[in-house]
């Protein structure tokens, strides 16, 4: 199952929500950092639609870990970033960059990502983005 996971982060690299979606189970459960659980492939993919308006991403440094019966996963990496557009409630966008550690975690069911949860210091990117 760590192939899927790679697939996931490979799409989420090239910008490809259409082949991030592809990973994903119809009753996805996406739990956003320091947000809502947002359930299903519709909403995965209008988070997925803000961030590209707010954010462009690489994600560098890939570290992906799965257990042996392949029903859960991890990720650690370090996000590139440039901030794009403000989002709101957060530091207004003039196009910093930002680098930041994070993470995320996967349950796994026939072939497919059934929940992504992804964790970040926000604290930390906030500075980053306000110096």
């Amino acid at each position: 199952m760590s192939e899927t996971i790679a697939r996931y982060f490979e799409a989420f690299n090239a910008g490809d929500t259409d082949a991030m979606i592809d990973c994903l189970s119809d009753d996805v459960a996406h739990h956003v950092n320091e947000g809502k659980i947002r359930v299903g492939k519709e909403k995965f993919a209008e988070f997925c639609g803000h961030m590209s308006r707010c954010y462009r991403e690489e994600l560098t440094d890939m570290v992906i870990f799965a257990t042996p019966d392949g029903s859960r996963a991890a990720a650690e990496y370090i996000v590139n970033g440039t901030y794009l557009e403000t989002d709101a409630g957060l530091p207004e966008a003039k196009g910093q960059t930002y680098r930041l550690p994070a993470g995320s975690f996967f349950d796994l069911k026939d072939g497919k990502i059934s929940r992504v949860t992804t964790y970040y210091n926000l604290a930390d990117w906030v500075a980053q983005v306000s110096a």
